[in-house]
C-alpha cells in the first residue's frame, strides 16, 4: 500500500433525516436509499416505479454544504442512489414537506387545488422536485416561468393527468405566501458531520466502500485497489444492481473529492473536473456555446443531471452517451491520473471498442479540458429520441465548423448511436473541409456520411433510420449556419420561445 494511503478505520454511515442524525452500520453498500426508506425507516411516501432513475416516483432531495458553507438542495432518484453516498448529507422526503401541524406546503396545496394528482403514485416525486425548485428559486428571489418549471420536472413522469394541471400547480405555488425551510439547524448538523474523517465503510460480510475527500487520497486508493470500481453519481452503476443484480465488490466513491468538482476557466481552456455534475458541466459549456442549450436540457432529467457526472458519462464509454460526441466535436482532451502521474489524450483516442477505453490499471479520469470558443466557430448538437424529455438517444450528432467568409476552414463531426463507440465522420469532414458552405457542399457531405458508419438496428431505431437522421441533421446544421438566411433560434428551439427567470 502506498505510504500516503489514509488509515482505513471503518465507521457507520451518518446523515440527517427527519431532524435527527441517523447511523447505519449493517446495510450492504449497494442498498439503495429507496430500499432503506421504505423497508428500514418505514417512510413509504417515496415510491418505486422503474428502479432505473427514469420515472421520478422515487424523487427525494439531498442537502449538502457548498464551499462557502451554504446549503444546496438537489432532487435525485432514490432508487439508484446507494446508501453510503448519503454520508454527511441531509435527506428530505415527502414526509418532510408539510408543516408540523399538518398544514400543506404551497406546492402540495397547489397540487390539490389544480387537480394535479389522480392515481397519486407519481405525486410524491413531483412534489419533491417542485419543493427543491421552490426552495432554490425563493432563495434567489425568482419566480420561474412555465418552460423553466417544465425543465425542472423533466425527470418526473405522470401517466394520468398529463402535465398541464401539474404545471398550473407549479406556477400557483409561487402566488401563495412563501413557506421556507429553516436552513440554520440543517447547516449546523451538516457542519458537525463534516468534522468526521472520510468514510471507510464495511458492513458484515460485505465488500468495503471508500469515500476519499482529496484527489491525493483518491489516487492512493485507486493505485492500491485497482480492482475496485469507481462510483460517481450511480446513474448507470445503480442499474447494474437494480436491473442486473450484480455484485459490485469494492467501491471507491468520488462524490466527496472536492478537487474534482470544479469548473475552471482559463484564456485557452474550460477544465471540467471529473466529479462535476452533468448539470454544472453542461451549464458551463452552454455558457460558452449557447447553441448547446437544447442538448443540455434534453440530457436526461434534472435529477439525473444533478447526480451524474460528465467525467462518469465519458468514462462509461456508452456509444449513446451524449457528452462524448459534443466534447469530441469541440476538440476536448481527457486528463488521466495514476498515483502522482497525469497524462492527456485526445478524447477521440480514449475509446478502443464497445465500452472499452485506454484507462490503465490504477488510473482514473481526473478532468476534461475543452478549448475555448474561437471567432468564426459554429457549434451545433442534436439529440434524437423517441420521447422529447429524459430519454436515451437513438442518434446524437455534434458538429463544430470553423467558417471564414463562407468557407469551411475546418470541421469536426462526431456521432453517437452510429457505431460501437462515439466516432468521427472523417469522410463527411473531408467533403466539407476547404469548401464553400453551400448546399452543393452539403449534399457531398451527406453522401460521404453514409460511408462513415454502419449503424445497427435495435429497439430505439433501425439502421436505415439512424443513417437518414444523421444525414438530415447535417442539413439542419447547414440551414442554421448557412451564410444566407440562416434559421433563427426561435425557429429551432423550444427554449427560445419564452424569456425565463
Amino acid at each position: 500500500m502506498p505510504p500516503n494511503t489514509p488509515t482505513m478505520n471503518t465507521r457507520p454511515i451518518r446523515f440527517l433525516h427527519r431532524g435527527a442524525v441517523v447511523e447505519v452500520a449493517d446495510a450492504a453498500p449497494t442498498r439503495t436509499v429507496l430500499e432503506w426508506l421504505r423497508e428500514d425507516a418505514r417512510c413509504s411516501g417515496t415510491k418505486e416505479g422503474c428502479a432505473e432513475g427514469d420515472c421520478g416516483a422515487c424523487t427525494v432531495v439531498l442537502g449538502e454544504l457548498d464551499d462557502a458553507g451554504a446549503l444546496q438542495l438537489r432532487p435525485v432518484n432514490a432508487c439508484i442512489q446507494f446508501l453510503p453516498t448519503l454520508d454527511g448529507k441531509a435527506l428530505f422526503t415527502v414526509e418532510d414537506v408539510a408543516a408540523a401541524d399538518g398544514k400543506l406546503h404551497p406546492v402540495q396545496q397547489a397540487m390539490v387545488d389544480c387537480h394535479g394528482s389522480q392515481c397519486g403514485f407519481c405525486t410524491p416525486g413531483f412534489v419533491m422536485s417542485l419543493w427543491a425548485g421552490y426552495e432554490t428559486h425563493c432563495q434567489a428571489g425568482q419566480v420561474p416561468g412555465r418552460q423553466r418549471l417544465a425543465d425542472e420536472l423533466s425527470g418526473n413522469l405522470c401517466r394520468c393527468t398529463g402535465y398541464r394541471p401539474i404545471l398550473d400547480a407549479a406556477q400557483r405555488a409561487y402566488a401563495a405566501p412563501p413557506v421556507r425551510l429553516d436552513r440554520a439547524p440543517v447547516r449546523a448538523t451538516l457542519q458537525a458531520l463534516q468534522a468526521a474523517p472520510p468514510l471507510h465503510y464495511q458492513a458484515p460480510g460485505q465488500a468495503p466502500f471508500h469515500a476519499p475527500r482529496t484527489v491525493e487520497e483518491l489516487a492512493d486508493l485507486r493505485e492500491s485497489h485497482p480492482e475496485a470500481k469507481l462510483l460517481a453519481g450511480s446513474t448507470d452503476m445503480g442499474l447494474w444492481v437494480t436491473k442486473q443484480l450484480r455484485d459490485l465488490g469494492e467501491l471507491i466513491y468520488v462524490g466527496g473529492v472536492a478537487g474534482m468538482k470544479t469548473v475552471e476557466m482559463t484564456p485557452d481552456l474550460i477544465r471540467i473536473g471529473a466529479g462535476v455534475s452533468l448539470e454544472a458541466a453542461w451549464q458551463a459549456l452552454a455558457a460558452e456555446w449557447p447553441t448547446l442549450r437544447d442538448v443540455w436540457l434534453r440530457f436526461a432529467g434534472l435529477p439525473v443531471r444533478l447526480a451524474g457526472t460528465m467525467g462518469g458519462n465519458v468514462a462509461n464509454g456508452s456509444p449513446i452517451g451524449d457528452s462524448a460526441p459534443v466534447l469530441i466535436a469541440l476538440g476536448a482532451s481527457i486528463v488521466l491520473r495514476r498515483g502522482a502521474v497525469e497524462r492527456r489524450l485526445a478524447l477521440e483516442d480514449f475509446y478502443v471498442g464497445y465500452m472499452q477505453n485506454r484507462l490503465a490499471a490504477g488510473e482514473f479520469v481526473l478532468a476534461l479540458e475543452v478549448p475555448r470558443a474561437r471567432p468564426g466557430q459554429a457549434v451545433r448538437a442534436y439529440k434524437i429520441t423517441k420521447r422529447f424529455d429524459c430519454d436515451i438517444s437513438a442518434v446524437c450528432v455534434a458538429m463544430a465548423l470553423q467558417l471564414t467568409d463562407g468557407v469551411v476552414d475546418d470541421v469536426c463531426i462526431a456521432c453517437g448511436g452510429m457505431a460501437a463507440t462515439v466516432k468521427r465522420a472523417s469522410q463527411a469532414e473531408a467533403a466539407l473541409r476547404g469548401q464553400p458552405w453551400t448546399e452543393a457542399t452539403l449534399q457531398a457531405a451527406m453522401a460521404a456520411l453514409a460511408q462513415d458508419y454502419t449503424p445497427l438496428s435495435d429497439l430505439r431505431a433501425s439502421a436505415g433510420y439512424r443513417q437518414q437522421v444523421a444525414q438530415n441533421l447535417l442539413r439542419r446544421c447547414w440551414l442554421e449556419t448557412r451564410p444566407d438566411a440562416p434559421l433563427p433560434e426561435s425557429a429551432v428551439s423550444v427554449w427560445a420561445r419564452e424569456v425565463d427567470a
